[in-house]
């Protein structure tokens, strides 16, 4: 993610992806976005639909196969841009949709993957996945 000089916010998409009992799936990051846990996420590639976006992270960090992904908020992530001079506008997505078992699929950026009780998120919790829970959770797109 090397963006040492930016001259504009990138686009992040997350998801919230919720098992059937209600819990939501986190991650305990490693590397650059240390110490925070967050939902599985990543940065929109030139030409790539929202959709396509977060099937692949999804795949790329956790293993799971998701379908059905819906945007449920926008975020605006200054939080992150005050700490790191990296500033994020995210496209958070949401789906009970999917296949398989979370595993770490990227070591190097992250330590596992839990469900929690969307209520009761571990903490330190990173800003845009903390947006995303809490538009979930209440229904409010922003």
């Amino acid at each position: 993610m090397s963006n040492s000089n930016p001259t504009h916010p990138r686009v992040g998409i997350g998801i919230v992806i919720e098992n059937e009992k209600g819990e939501i799936l986190v991650g305990k990051r490693k590397g650059s976005h240390s110490p925070y846990y967050s939902i599985p996420g990543g940065s929109l590639e030139i030409g790539e639909t929202f959709e396509a976006c977060i099937i692949r992270e999804a795949y790329e960090e956790t293993g799971l196969q998701i379908s059905n992904p819906k945007v449920i908020n926008v975020s605006n992530n200054l939080k992150t841009y005050e700490e790191s001079g990296i500033h994020f506008v995210s496209i958070n997505m949401h789906t009970k949709s999917f296949e398989g078992i979370p595993r770490v699929m990227e070591p190097d950026k992250c330590e596992g993957w839990f469900w929690v009780d969307p209520k009761d998120l571990p903490q330190p919790h990173f800003d845009a996945s903390e947006f995303a829970v809490g538009s979930f959770l209440s229904k409010e797109f922003y």
